[in-house]
């Protein structure tokens, strides 16, 4: 008898559906056979499934099993088509009988027959939407995870014996509820509060509007200037996550199977703060089976590179593309996948390997030859592709002893948040999210100049030496300086600050 049972498979960040065809034949020696491109652990499910459904007390049939995974031609990896090989022989053998022509099953089968954690709920549950199926069986511990989609009923399974209990009608599997976004809160975890950080405000001012246009920084200081806790107040005042972003982050978050246990979906903006020993594949993306690399996780939030100049020259450039179009390809041999890499990159560095190059309070220690060669490790194409670069000079007596109490996080985050409210009614209409989304095109439409801005502009490409990409950044970052301010009209003040964060030389 042959059985038929819909599951999917997920290449980069989409899902396409996989049918699972199980045929058990009336002669033949008994044998369990998969085809289809299956990898090494869809190979060994032939022994979960098998003592899956013997210690769920159903009869595992003593017959030639052939198992096909169609289309056959896309690679099948991982065990998530544990839960629909097994259904698929239970219904071929007789034990269980019902409908399954509008459902999506998958799940992992531990020896006794419960469903394990699974990656990939999410693109599958959004693939059952798009491709009209109304029902999605999957793992109980990841049913908050599909029931963020609308439209379709999520069924979260505990074990195979109630799979099978469902179909007999003698106990139905109760259906998740939906969770509606706006009830979902937003924890931003922040290591530091903004008023922790003494003195640093035009620093603050930068990491205000950086939050709230997602453009990019670099902080270069002698050590212990609050570069890094100043990094890690950050998430503390970035914007909400709206819901198509957090369905954006949450896809991601799913197949590398980082979502956190018991958590649907990723609420606050990802904070990422690799090691500088960390290879390109971890950074970029990559490997055998192409996977996300830190870009990629700090979609939609912020890459924390400290010690920048440390990190591989090969390394660094090759974030030039992610941060340039915002998405980065991997080619293989097989083929090309791309995930999505829109990330605020804050970059920090001392000036030398000391630290101290041109610090009054205390002497450099380094060689010219040394710190030449330091500087030089950061390539100028990178550097371009900066807006605010920060000088952070080292914190003084007075300022640190004081008790005057700078301000807050989260009275920071209001007006970052009413700056992005701004800008998601100004790019409705466009796939736009942020001012830094911007091109040069879009750039011309959203951020015209009046006269007065425009011949400061054009006087600063002179004087500056700004390059094209440099004259679109200074525009974009004076929009985000005007949407703070609420202004409609970008004007000479909001081109005169934007200038000044402007690089005085190349490091």
């Amino acid at each position: 008898m042959l059985a038929k049972v819909i599951s999917g498979a997920t290449i980069g960040l989409e899902s396409i559906p996989v049918t699972v065809e199980v045929d058990i034949a009336s002669s033949g020696l008994p044998s369990f056979t998969i085809v289809g491109l299956p990898d090494k652990a869809v190979e060994e499910s032939k022994e979960r499934v098998r003592a899956a459904i013997r210690n769920s007390g159903a009869e595992f049939p003593a017959r030639k099993i052939t198992v096909n995974l169609a289309p056959a031609d896309i690679p099948k990896e991982g065990p998530s088509y544990d839960l629909p090989m097994a259904l698929g022989i239970l219904i071929a053998s007789g034990q269980i009988s019902g409908d399954i022509s509008n459902s999506i099953f998958l799940g992992e089968l531990s020896l006794d027959g419960s469903l394990k954690s699974t990656k990939g709920v999410l693109p599958l549950s959004v693939l059952a939407k798009e491709k009209k199926y109304k029902n999605v069986f999957l793992p109980y511990v990841n049913s908050q995870e599909g029931a963020v989609i609308r439209d379709i009923n999520i069924f979260p399974v505990m074990n195979l014996i109630s799979l099978f209990r469902h179909f007999a009608k003698s106990e139905e599997i109760k259906q998740a509820d939906h969770i509606p976004f706006g009830s979902l809160k937003s924890f931003a975890d922040a290591e530091f509060d903004m008023a922790d950080i003494k003195g640093q405000e035009q620093a603050k001012r930068a990491m205000m509007i950086a939050a709230s246009g997602g453009h990019n920084v670099y902080m270069k200081g002698v050590p212990g200037a609050g570069k890094t806790m100043m990094a890690r107040a950050l998430p503390g005042i970035l914007p909400d996550l709206t819901e198509t972003e957090a369905i954006e982050v949450t896809k991601i978050y799913s197949i590398t199977g980082n979502i956190p246990q018991g958590q649907g979906i990723i609420t606050s903006r990802p904070f990422r703060a690799p090691h500088h020993t960390t290879s390109r594949v971890g950074l970029i993306g990559g490997g055998s089976h192409p996977m996300p690399g830190e870009i990629s996780l700090a979609h939609r939030g912020v890459l924390f590179l400290d010690e920048f100049p440390e990190f591989p020259r090969h390394v660094l450039e090759a974030l030039r593309q992610p941060i340039e179009d915002g998405i980065v390809s991997i080619s293989r041999a097989s083929g090309s996948i791309i995930y999505p890499a829109k990330f605020l990159l804050l970059a920090a560095a001392n000036p030398c390997p000391c630290g101290y190059y041109a610090s009054d309070i205390k002497k450099c220690t380094c060689m010219p030859g040394q710190i030449a060669k330091y500087q030089k490790r950061v390539s100028g194409p990178i550097m371009d592709r900066i807006d605010l670069h920060l000088d952070i000079a080292a914190v003084k007596i007075d300022k640190l002893t004081s008790d005057i109490k700078s301000e807050n996080s989260s009275s920071i985050k209001e007006k970052v948040q009413k700056a992005r409210n701004i800008q998601t009614r100004r790019f409705a209409e466009t796939s736009l999210v942020c001012n830094n989304d911007m091109n040069s095109k879009d750039a011309k439409v959203f951020c015209p100049l009046n006269s007065e801005s425009g011949d400061l502009l054009k006087k600063a490409i002179v004087s500056l030496g700004l390059s094209a990409r440099n004259y679109f950044r200074t525009i974009k970052l004076s929009r985000t300086i005007a949407d703070l301010e609420g202004e409609k009209e970008i004007t000479v003040h909001h081109v005169a600050e934007a200038l000044q964060y402007r690089p005085r030389s190349n490091f």
